[in-house]
C-alpha cells in the first residue's frame, strides 16, 4: 500500500504545472471533448509507467542492492531538482488533429511523457518498492489526479494554481525519499 500511497502522491505533485499538465490544457481547449482526452491519458499512462515501472524492476535484477540503494537516493534527489525547473510546452507538440481527439490525446500525451520525470520517477519507484503494479497503478492515479482537473477545467484555474508551491512539496518528498533511501531506512 505504501509503494501505491508514495508514488501517487509524488507523481500528482510532480505533474502540476509540468507539459503533460500543459498539454492537458491545450488538448481541452482546443478539441472541447474531455471523455476521449482523459481516455487517451489514461492508456497513454498506463503503457509509458507500465514500460517504465518493468524497467525498474529489472535494473534490481542487475545491480547490488547496497549500489542500488546509492543509485536510487541520488536519482530521488535528482528528481527534486529536476522537479523545481518549469517546464516548457509548445503547441505543435499536441501533433496533428488528424488522429482525431483521442488518438491525438493517445500519441501526444505518451510521446510527451518519454523522458518526462514522472517517467523516470516510475522508474525509480519500481526498483526501490520492487512492486510493479503498486507503483504503477500510483502513479496512473497520480498522472490522472493532475490531468483529469486540467482537461475538466482548462485554462480556468491554470492561473490560480500555486504552481510553485506545489512543486517545492513535491521537491521535498523527493528529497526526502532520496535522503531515507541513501540512509537505509527503506521508506
Amino acid at each position: 500500500m505504501e509503494a501505491f500511497l508514495v508514488s501517487t502522491g509524488i507523481v500528482a505533485l510532480a505533474e502540476i504545472g509540468d507539459k503533460t499538465q500543459l498539454l492537458s490544457f491545450i488538448l481541452a481547449a482546443k478539441f472541447r471533448k474531455p471523455w476521449p482526452i482523459m481516455i487517451g491519458i489514461l492508456l497513454a499512462t498506463l503503457a509509458n509507467h507500465s514500460f517504465a515501472g518493468a524497467i525498474g524492476s529489472w535494473i534490481t535484477t542487475l545491480v547490488e542492492p547496497d549500489t542500488l540503494r546509492w543509485i536510487l537516493g541520488l536519482s530521488f534527489i535528482a528528481m527534486a531538482a529536476w522537479t523545481l525547473i518549469p517546464d516548457t510546452f509548445d503547441e505543435k507538440d499536441a501533433g496533428a488533429a488528424r488522429f482525431g481527439v483521442f488518438g491525438t490525446t493517445l500519441v501526444a500525451f505518451f510521446l510527451a511523457e518519454m523522458g518526462d520525470k514522472t517517467q523516470i520517477a516510475t522508474v525509480a519507484l519500481a526498483a526501490h518498492y520492487k512492486n510493479l503494479f503498486a507503483v504503477v497503478a500510483g502513479t496512473t492515479l497520480g498522472m490522472m489526479l493532475a490531468n483529469v482537473p486540467a482537461v475538466i477545467l482548462g485554462n480556468k484555474i491554470a492561473d490560480k494554481m500555486p504552481a510553485k508551491l506545489v512543486h517545492r512539496i513535491a521537491a521535498a518528498t523527493f528529497i526526502a525519499l532520496g535522503v531515507a533511501t541513501l540512509l537505509g531506512t527503506g521508506v
